[in-house]
């Protein structure tokens, strides 16, 4: 399978390198317990998710059949991927700890800095309608976070 040019997974991982880090996120996932899943590699997967206006089980099914989304998240051809529930309780921390729009903050802040032309030209600007979708858990109860999620 052939990827066309302006294939977003692709874009993403050609043309800015690694979008999000751990460490970013470190507020809302402390170090301590088992190993889980990235919260840099989640924060991706929400951006692809918007992008394509996917729900979260539909985003869930990428991760785990798609090569391109797998490349854009550096994971390997055999990756199980996640539950989609996952997803929802990566939303619902962050907005416990008040980081809601840090995603879309760090996403315009790397376009700035690459001057990519007319990169990302789907991304909405602060106060948009995405800020107050990222602040509702779909399918969360609110304020719930699904436990073993993360």
């Amino acid at each position: 399978m052939a990827f066309r040019k302006d294939c977003l997974a692709m874009r993403l991982r050609d043309e800015v390198g690694v979008l999000f880090e751990d460490e970013q996120f470190v507020e809302a996932f402390p170090s301590r317990g088992g190993p889980g899943l990235s919260p840099g590699m989640l924060a991706l997967v929400s951006v692809l998710q918007y992008a394509e206006n996917l729900t979260d089980r539909q985003a869930a099914e990428q991760v785990k059949g798609r090569i391109d989304w797998k490349y854009a998240l550096s994971l390997e051809l055999e990756d199980p991927g996640f539950d989609f529930s996952v997803l929802c309780g990566f939303r619902a921390r962050l907005i416990e700890r008040g980081l809601e729009e840090k995603i879309l903050d760090i996403l315009l802040q790397r376009a700035r800095e690459l001057d990519l032309p007319g990169w990302p030209r789907w991304c909405p600007g602060p106060g948009s309608n995405a800020t107050a979708a990222a602040s509702t858990p779909i399918g969360c109860p609110a304020g719930k976070v699904p436990a073993g999620t993360i």
